[in-house]
C-alpha cells in the first residue's frame, strides 16, 4: 500500500504511552500501534528507499539495563534511512534529521582536520550557513568547552572545531497534513535540504556514529 500519512489514533497511542508506559497498556493497544503506526512508517519507508538508501525501523523497546529510568516501551517511532538519515514521529508529533551525531577518535581527527583546512572548512561554513537559510537548523554535539587540543583558540572556525557531532534537524508539530502522503513531501524537502551537509561528512569524516 501507499503511504497516506499517520492517523489521529496514532498521537492518541503515544499520549496514552506517555501516561502508562506498561506493558498492560502495550498489549491491549498494540494492534494500534501496529496498524496506525509500524504500517505507514514501514510504507513511508520503502517509498524513500529508492532515492535515500536502505531503511532500518527501530524496535519500540527500551534498553533499560543501564538507565535509572525503567519504563519498558519508547514514546515515539523511529528510523535510520541509508545511514544519515532520521525519521521519528511522536505525540508531538513528526521530525526528522541528518548527518552525524557522534564521531569515533579517528573519525573526530579527520573532521577536525578538514574543519581546519582552508577549502573544506569553508566549504563547511558554506554549507551550514545554506542549509540554515534553507529552514533547517544544525546542531553541533558534544560541544567542547574550548579550543580541542592543537587547535588555536582564535581559528576562524573554532566554533566548528569545538563539536563532537554535526547533525541537521527539524521539528514538525501536529497539523492536519500528518494524516496525509503530504508529510512524506516534507521528510523528502529536509533530506534533499541537508544531503549537502551528508555528502561533507561521507566525504571527509567516513565512519561514526550516525542517525
Amino acid at each position: 500500500m501507499a503511504f497516506t500519512g499517520w492517523p489521529e489514533e496514532a498521537l492518541d497511542f503515544y499520549d496514552g504511552l506517555a501516561a502508562d508506559n506498561s506493558k498492560t497498556y502495550w498489549t491491549e493497544h498494540k494492534a494500534i500501534y501496529t496498524e496506525k503506526i509500524l504500517a505507514p512508517m514501514t510504507e513511508l519507508a520503502e517509498e524513500l528507499a529508492a532515492e535515500f538508501g536502505e531503511p532500518k525501523l527501530f524496535r519500540p523497546y527500551r534498553d533499560i539495563r543501564f538507565s535509572h529510568d525503567k519504563s519498558p516501551y519508547k514514546t515515539h517511532i523511529g528510523m535510520v534511512i541509508g545511514g544519515s538519515n532520521y525519521v521519528q514521529l511522536s505525540a508531538g508529533g513528526l521530525a526528522a534529521g541528518a548527518g552525524m551525531w557522534q564521531m569515533s577518535p579517528d573519525d573526530l581527527a579527520r573532521y577536525r582536520e578538514a574543519v581546519a583546512a582552508d577549502l573544506p572548512g569553508a566549504e563547511l561554513e558554506r554549507i551550514v550557513a545554506q542549509t540554515e537559510h534553507d529552514g533547517v537548523t544544525v546542531h553541533g554535539h558534544g560541544v567542547l568547552k574550548s579550543a580541542p587540543r592543537g587547535y588555536p583558540a582564535d581559528h576562524p572556525r573554532i566554533t566548528l572545531l569545538r563539536y563532537k557531532g554535526l547533525t541537521a534537524w527539524q521539528d514538525w508539530p501536529v497539523e492536519a497534513w500528518l494524516e496525509t502522503p503530504a508529510a512524506k513531501d516534507r521528510v523528502i524537502s529536509f533530506f534533499r535540504t541537508a544531503r549537502p551537509l551528508c555528502s561533507w561528512l561521507t566525504t571527509h569524516v567516513e565512519g561514526g556514529v550516525r542517525f
